[in-house]
């Protein structure tokens, strides 16, 4: 296939690009290079043949009008999104107007290319989501693609409306979209502003590792690689209208996910004390959703995927490749944010 991918210097983006490129699809790797983005993350592909890089915004209606025309795309992979919950806290509208506005103005002119080019039953528009849009769980239950939406954070209520917004554009003008809501993805090339690699370069640096609370909100955790083979997937043989939950099989507390990547730091690069003596408990995040899981039949059942990675296989991978990859992390540490308390709700 022929794939414009959105936001394809960023975290998962690459991933899918890095895949999408190995598995030998053409890629059209469309980014507005924002803070989070890194080109080195799709170095590996970077000439490769049918792969393109092309700097814009998915809030550039004319840009993105000639990258349809330029490049005649078979799909779309929507991945382009503000995604850290914090900086949303600080900065709302941000997330509003790329998350939401950014989507329509994609959709818009994703719809104008397939109505120009007759309406192919072919074309797909695939829209990456969260489930962070489903709220927070008690102690039991898992998020099916028919729970009800109840986003708690301006950055999960921006990616909510974001699907509202591909559901009626499927239903209004018959636009051929599939949807996925993933859960908490984690591996290489982890932007050093989440948990994990925040755990991993605040312990290799001999500084505090900051848990939220008391580190008891659970997660769902699916390995970054894993997540961009079941976008593939989708994008291929998922049922047009149909949304596909894309989880881990990996839950667990958040406390235990620092506890284990201590451990594993012990035994790869020893230090004078445990890294779990670096551990502090810092004043929660507002609205800290409780519990995430997701419920993966449908993806299983339908289209015949799961994750291959556990949860231990994945961590001791994700470790090796930060203390493999010092350059690129180094080269992060004076972006904005990067290294600072963000989200409080001061």
């Amino acid at each position: 296939m022929k794939l414009l991918v959105t936001g394809g210097a960023g975290f998962i983006g690459s991933a899918v690009v890095r895949r999408a490129v190995a598995q030998g699809h053409e890629v059209i790797n469309l980014d507005a290079l924002t803070y989070a983005a890194c080109l080195d993350n799709v170095a590996p592909v970077a000439d490769a043949p049918g792969y393109t890089f092309i700097e814009a915004d998915i809030r550039d209606r004319a840009a993105l009008d000639r990258v349809f025309d330029t490049h005649g795309p078979d799909a779309v992979m929507h991945l382009a999104a503000e995604s850290h919950v914090d900086r949303s806290i600080d900065a709302p509208a941000t997330f509003i107007d790329t998350n939401i506005t950014g989507t329509c103005t994609l959709l818009e002119a994703a719809r104008r290319y397939w109505q120009g080019q007759g309406r192919p039953a072919t074309f797909r528009f695939h829209h990456i989501s969260t489930d962070e849009v489903f709220g927070s769980l008690g102690a039991t239950g898992k998020f099916t693609e028919q729970t009800p939406y109840d986003p708690r954070s301006p950055y999960s209520a921006s990616k909510a409306a974001s699907d509202h917004l591909v559901r009626a554009w499927h239903e209004t003008y018959g636009l051929p979209v599939v949807l996925s809501n993933c859960s908490n993805n984690y591996g290489p090339y982890h932007f050093p502003e989440k948990l994990i690699p925040v755990v991993i370069l605040n312990a290799l640096a001999g500084r505090d590792i900051p848990v939220y609370g008391a580190g008891e909100n659970v997660r769902d955790w699916l390995y970054v690689e894993d997540h961009a083979e079941a976008l593939l997937v989708v994008v291929q043989n998922g049922e047009v209208g149909r949304s596909y939950n894309i989880g881990g099989e990996n839950e667990v507390r958040n406390i235990d996910i620092v506890h284990k990547i201590c451990a594993i730091l012990d035994v790869k690069r020893p230090a004078p004390a445990p890294y779990c003596d670096q551990i502090t408990f810092v004043t929660d995040r507002p609205g800290h959703d409780a519990r995430y899981a997701i419920d993966p039949a449908r993806i299983r059942e339908e289209l015949g995927w799961r994750p291959s990675v556990t949860l231990d296989q994945g961590l001791e991978r994700t470790v090796q490749w930060y203390l493999d990859n010092e350059p690129w992390w180094r080269a992060l540490q004076n972006r904005e944010g990067v290294g600072q308390r963000l989200g409080t709700g001061l």
